[in-house]
C-alpha cells in the first residue's frame, strides 16, 4: 500500500493540534477547582492510569514532583493488587483514562472512595464510571484519533498530556516556584549545577593547592607545582596574604629570555594582584570570570585575602559547567 507520507504526517499533526486547541474552551470552573484542590492538598498528588494513558500519567506525576508538588504514579491495575496501600485520605488522586470504564476502574474507584481521598478525572468520557466516582471531571475528549482505525491512542493521549501540563504549570505559578527551586530538584542537571554548585565544592585545596612564599626561588616553586599536579602556585607574603600567582603562562613568558630564571625569587616573575574568587561564590560566576579574564586558574581567598584554594578551568570542565 502506497501513501503520501508527507501529506499523512501533516494530517496527523493537524488532528492532534485541533485536539489541543479544543481544550481551551474547557478551561472552566472545574479546571480552577482541580488546580486549587491539588494546591491545597495536605499530602500528595497521586496520578493513576494504565496502558498508553498510564505513560502520560507517569509523565504528569514526574512533572508535578519536579515543580514543587509532591507526587507519585500509581498503576491502576497494580493498585488493586496491593499498591492501593500507598493512598491515604489526605491525598488527591488524579486518574487519567480515555474511556473511564475499564474493568480495573470498576474495582479501583469504589476503593478510593472508601479510603476517603478526593478524586480528579481526566477522561474522554464524561458519563463513564470514572466520571461518576470523581469529585472533579476534566473533559479531555477528542473528535477522533489520528490513527485511521480509531484504535491506537494518539490525539487522546496528546490532549491528556496537554491538559496535565496546563494543571502543572498553573500549580507551579501558584506556588511561586522559582528557578532556584527547580535547580534544587534537579541537582544532577545543567541548571542545578549552575545554580547550586559553589566554588568551594570543586576548588583544589590542601596538597593540590600549592601556596608559596614570595621569597622562594622559581625552581622550588616549580617543584611544588609538579608535586601538586597543578597548573600554578599561589604566592603569599609573610602574613599569608595573597600577593600573586605564578602560572604556566608566567613561566613561558620568562623562559628563554632569562638564563637565571630558576634562581629568581618568585615575586620577581609572578603575576601580581591577580583576579580572585571566593569560596561561597557560585561556580558558574567563577566560570564567567575565568572566561572574561581569559585565564585558566584563579586563587580562591577568604575575606582576609588569604588563599584557601585554587580554581582551575579543568575543575569546571569536570563539573560539567563548560
Amino acid at each position: 500500500m502506497k501513501i503520501n507520507v508527507a501529506k499523512r504526517a501533516k494530517e496527523v499533526l493537524d488532528i492532534e493540534a485541533d485536539a489541543i486547541r479544543n481544550l481551551k474552551a474547557r478551561i472552566n470552573d472545574d479546571f480552577k477547582s482541580a488546580v486549587n484542590l491539588i494546591y491545597k492538598t495536605k499530602a500528595r498528588a497521586i496520578v493513576s492510569g494504565m496502558g498508553k494513558t498510564g505513560i502520560i500519567a507517569q509523565k504528569f506525576s514526574a512533572t508535578l514532583a519536579s515543580t514543587g508538588t509532591p507526587s507519585l504514579f500509581l498503576h491502576t491495575a497494580e493498585a488493586i493488587h496491593g499498591d492501593l496501600g500507598k493512598v491515604t485520605a489526605d491525598d488527591v488522586v488524579i486518574v487519567l483514562s480515555n474511556s473511564g470504564s475499564t474493568e480495573e476502574m470498576k474495582q479501583f474507584l469504589p476503593l478510593l472512595k472508601k479510603i476517603g481521598c478526593k478524586v480528579i478525572a481526566l477522561t474522554g468520557n464524561t458519563k463513564s464510571i470514572l466520571a461518576k466516582y470523581s469529585d472533579i471531571v476534566l473533559d479531555v475528549s477528542v473528535k477522533k484519533e489520528a490513527c485511521p482505525l480509531g484504535l491506537a491512542p494518539t490525539a487522546s493521549t496528546t490532549a491528556a498530556l496537554a491538559m496535565a501540563d496546563a494543571l502543572a504549570i498553573c500549580l507551579l505559578e501558584l506556588k511561586n516556584f522559582q528557578e532556584k527551586d527547580f535547580a534544587f530538584f534537579h541537582p544532577g542537571g545543567a541548571l542545578g549545577r549552575r545554580l547550586l554548585l559553589r566554588v568551594e565544592d570543586i576548588m583544589r585545596s590542601g596538597r593540590s593547592n600549592p601556596i608559596v612564599k614570595e621569597e622562594e626561588k622559581v625552581s622550588q616553586v616549580l617543584l611544588k607545582i609538579t608535586q601538586a599536579r597543578a597548573g600554578s602556585a599561589t604566592v603569599v607574603d609573610k602574613q599569608g596574604k595573597l600577593k600573586g600567582i605564578f602560572t604556566d603562562g608566567d613561566l613561558r613568558r620568562h623562559l628563554g629570555i632569562d638564563d637565571k630564571l630558576p634562581l629568581r625569587k618568585i615575586k620577581e616573575v609572578m603575576t601580581k594582584n591577580p583576579t580572585v574568587v571566593y569560596r561561597e561564590m557560585l561556580a558558574a560566576e567563577a566560570m564567567r570570570i575565568l572566561q572574561e579574564k581569559r585565564v585558566d586558574e584563579l586563587p580562591v581567598v577568604d575575606k582576609n585575602n588569604r588563599p584557601v584554594g585554587l580554581l582551575d578551568v579543568q575543575d569546571l570542565l569536570k563539573a560539567g559547567l563548560v
